[in-house]
Formats: structure tokens, C-alpha cells, sequence
């Protein structure tokens, strides 16, 4: 065979070692659950964290699959069981001389916290804090949230119960539009209560995590740049990021990673006056999702549009470098190009976009050529035949 089964996570390629926590907030479906990815003080010997962090979440993606729990999620176990994450886990936050901007990711269709860890390892290497929901519409494979039972007001931890929620597929009787569009701004509010809260952190309010970690909430206090907070988001996330920029003033720009268009309702793509960037695949657009990110491009002007060559909608997520041969045949987790260069490409092009939107005073104006469609890979726009708008 010759070629490696599975590549492992890439390392941040920033000047911050990175570490993570998982953070859920509020006894119920309305609260927040997501995990942080930070800079933290150096860190020897330290743990690293499992990637996919429990059983249910395999139970979940063979249920997105269509495929039967049964086999499915003990194989995608057995595949996937021993990956972990190349970061410390609930390391020492690094305080800052200067704040750390702010992004906060969604998640794709079937996805949950952990399936970007990639990318955003990458960004909390160059000194971003960003925070990977966990979507709680049922467009995650699987989540859940913490209830207290009503008789245990004082919060022993033993009387906090687990509540699952599955993935749900449209219904027979629905249209998709119909079914997806609510879900769609549910996860665009999940998005701007996950600003809210790091406001209030950071302003000094205590909050609770129910979940048991060392991570101490109160170290972001006074380290967080609010002026300076983008939304990003992958597949359904993409969407979710340009409603997300539309519905919340605070979110200076969006990067979409291979947006899919079709939950949008077409009033909204006149209010997208803040910047997107487009990052598509070559694989996975269609021509009507193309003109919608085309007529974005039109109202906002300093929005762009690029694809990177030989990336396949996967090519954005951590199943690239992790699905061994076999899986990656099955459910084309890889493109043509080598999975790290193509997730560079898609990284670099970000930066350089977060750089000028956000104000940074950092070196990221360097990939500022990517944005143009210039260099190996990555071409303007689309590759599709030019639609119509």
C-alpha cells in the first residue's frame, strides 16, 4: 500500500502553545456547551485530550450515516478511539499584554466541538481565543446538556442528569428548506449567546461550568478584545457564520468554509454588508450556491470568494487527516492534494482575511495573495461554469 493509514492532527504552526477546556453553562436545552481553545502558559508532560470525548457521539455519526448503530459505532470506535488532540488539556491560560481576539466557530451537519479541532488549533496558535460550539438544534451527530433535578437545589454533583439529544433528519413530510431554515437561526443565536457570555466573563461576571474541569473561567476576565470578534463556521456553519454576521453587530466579519447556502432565505443576502470569505472546495459547490456567495460578493464589497483545488468538502474537517485508507475511499475524507497543504491554504487565507477585518497588528497580511486567487491551489471564485445571479 505505501501510503499511511491515518496522518495524525497537525500542531499549531503559531508562536502560542495551545490547550483546550470543554465549557456547558445553563441546566438547560437553552444554555451553552461548547469547548475553548486558548493560549496557555507552556505546559510539560501534559495531558492530552481524546478527540471524539465520548461513546454516543459514534452512536450519533452512524445515525447521520444512515448506517446501523449496531456494527457502525463500535467500527468508527475501534477507528477512531485512541486519536487525541495535540494540544494541553485545561492548561494555565496565558494572560496578554493585549487582549486575544475573538472567534467563535459552528460546526457542520452531523459535526460536533471536537471535528474542527485543526483549524481551531491553528488559530489559538496565532493568538486567537476561540470557542467551538456544540449546536444544540439536533444538527449535531449528538450532544447533550446537564439538568439538575428539582430536588437538589444546593447542586451536588450527583444529581445532575445528562439529557442526550440525537441528530434528526428531515422529517418525510417537510420540506428540507422548511426544517433547516429554523435550525438555521437557532444555531446563529447559539452563536451570539456564546459572545454574550465571554462578554460577561470578561467583564467579570462568576458564571458556573457544570461540567468538572480545572480551567478557571475567571482568567479570561479583561483578556478578551471585543472589538475585535469574527464568526466562522464550516458546511451548515458557514451559513450559520453569515447569519450569525447579520444578526449580531459585534461580529466584525465571517469566514464561511465551504458554505452551504440552501437554509438561507433569500431576503437575508441584502443586509450581508460586513465582510465573508468564501474558502470553497472543488468538490462540493453546485452553480445556485455559488451565485448566492456571488450576490453576498455584491453587496459587500470587501467580501471574497476562492477555492482551493483538489479539496474535497472534508478536506475542512479533522476526518482528513484521521479516516485511514479504507474510510477515506468510503466517504471521500480526501482530495487529491495533501490534506496538510490544503488545510494551510484554507488557515492562511483566513488569517490574512481576520487581519484586515479585524484590525491585527500581526504578519497574517503575508497570505493577503490567497485572497487574491493567487498561487499553487487556489484559484478566484469558483471553478463551476459562471451562473448566473
Amino acid at each position: 500500500m505505501g501510503v499511511t493509514q491515518s496522518l495524525g492532527l497537525p500542531h499549531g504552526k503559531g508562536s502560542f502553545p495551545v490547550s483546550c477546556t470543554d465549557v456547558m453553562v445553563g441546566q438547560t436545552q437553552k444554555g451553552l456547551f461548547f469547548r475553548l481553545f486558548y493560549p496557555c502558559l507552556p505546559c510539560d508532560r501534559a495531558e492530552q485530550p481524546i478527540w471524539i470525548p465520548r461513546y454516543e457521539y459514534y452512536c450519533g455519526l452512524a445515525d447521520y450515516m444512515n448506517m446501523n448503530r449496531k456494527w457502525c459505532a463500535p467500527l468508527l470506535s475501534v477507528t477512531f478511539g485512541s486519536c487525541r488532540v495535540p494540544v494541553s488539556w485545561d492548561a494555565p491560560f496565558r494572560p496578554s499584554g493585549h487582549k486575544y481576539p475573538l472567534i467563535i466557530f459552528s460546526h457542520g451537519l452531523g459535526a460536533f466541538r471536537t471535528v474542527y479541532s485543526a483549524i481551531c488549533i491553528e488559530m489559538a496558535s496565532r493568538g486567537f481565543l476561540v470557542m467551538a460550539l456544540e449546536h444544540r438544534d439536533h444538527s449535531a451527530s449528538a450532544t447533550y446538556f446537564c439538568k439538575l433535578e428539582p430536588e437538589a437545589p444546593d447542586f451536588p454533583e450527583s444529581q445532575v442528569q445528562e439529557e442526550w439529544l440525537a441528530y434528526r433528519g428531515v422529517p418525510k413530510d417537510q420540506k428540507e428548506f422548511r426544517f433547516r431554515n429554523p435550525q438555521l437561526h437557532q444555531r446563529a443565536n447559539e452563536c451570539i449567546r456564546g459572545l454574550k457570555f465571554i462578554r460577561s466573563i470578561n467583564g467579570g461576571k462568576a458564571a458556573t461550568n457544570l461540567l468538572r474541569t480545572d480551567f478557571d473561567l475567571s482568567a479570561l476576565k479583561d483578556n478578551v478584545d471585543l472589538t475585535k470578534v469574527a464568526v466562522m463556521g464550516h458546511s451548515f456553519g458557514g451559513a450559520t457564520a453569515i447569519l450569525a454576521l447579520v444578526k449580531e453587530a459585534q461580529f466584525k466579519c465571517a469566514v464561511a468554509l465551504d458554505a452551504w447556502m440552501f437554509p438561507l432565505e433569500n431576503s437575508l443576502y441584502p443586509k450581508v454588508t460586513k465582510p465573508v470569505l468564501f474558502v470553497n472546495t472543488e468538490e462540493f459547490q453546485t452553480e445556485e450556491s455559488v451565485a448566492k456567495m456571488k450576490k453576498i460578493a455584491t453587496t459587500s464589497n470587501e467580501s471574497k470568494i476562492i477555492t482551493i483545488l483538489g479539496t474535497v468538502h472534508q478536506s475542512q474537517t479533522d476526518f482528513t487527516f484521521l479516516a485511514g485508507n479504507l474510510v477515506n475511499r468510503v466517504f471521500k475524507t480526501r482530495g487529491t492534494i495533501d490534506p496538510y497543504e490544503g488545510l494551510d491554504l484554507t488557515n492562511q487565507a483566513a488569517l490574512a482575511f481576520l487581519q484586515k477585518h479585524l484590525q491585527l497588528k500581526e504578519d497574517f497580511d503575508k497570505w493577503d495573495n490567497l485572497l487574491e486567487g493567487v498561487g499553487d491551489f487556489i484559484v478566484l471564485d469558483s471553478p463551476l461554469q459562471k451562473s448566473s445571479l
